[in-house]
C-alpha cells in the first residue's frame, strides 16, 4: 500500500495521508466502531484511555482476520467535544508508531453515543494485498 501525501495540497493536519492506494486484488475487512469499553464493560474516564482502547479493540478485529495495523487503510473517528481530540490524537499516534505507511484519516465531533460516558468512537477499514 500507498500513502498519498501530493505536494500540490496542504499538508495533512496530523499524523495521516491524505489518501491510500490498495493494490488490484486485496482482500479487504471493514470495522465496526470500536467504544472505549473493556470486556468488563467499563470505560475509562479519559478520552485518551478510551481511545487506546478502541485502537485495543481494532487490533482484536483484525487479528481475527489475520490482519494487523499496518493493513489498516482508513481510520474514522468520532469524539463527543473538541476538548477530546487532543487525548484521541495522542491515542491514534500511539497506535501508528512504526506504521509501514499512514492510514487516511477523518476524526469528526458528534453529539454523543448510547452510552453518556462513551467520549470515543473509531472505525476501521483494512486491506491485505
Amino acid at each position: 500500500m500507498k500513502s498519498l501525501i501530493p505536494s500540490s495540497i496542504r499538508p495533512p493536519f496530523a499524523n495521516y495521508a491524505h489518501g491510500v492506494e490498495v493494490p488490484a486484488g486485496a482482500r479487504w475487512v471493514v470495522c465496526s466502531g470500536q467504544l472505549g469499553v473493556g470486556a468488563d464493560d467499563m470505560a475509562p474516564e479519559t478520552a485518551e484511555a478510551q481511545a487506546a482502547l478502541c485502537f485495543a479493540n481494532l487490533d482484536a478485529v483484525l487479528a481475527e482476520a489475520g490482519m494487523g495495523r499496518s493493513d489498516v487503510v482508513r481510520i474514522n473517528a468520532y469524539v463527543t467535544d473538541r476538548s477530546h481530540m487532543t487525548g484521541y490524537m495522542a491515542a491514534r499516534d500511539a497506535w501508528l508508531a512504526g506504521a509501514a505507511h499512514l492510514p487516511a484519516s477523518t476524526l469528526m465531533i458528534v453529539s454523543g453515543f448510547t452510552r453518556p460516558e462513551f467520549l470515543v468512537e473509531i472505525e476501521a477499514l483494512a486491506a491485505q494485498a
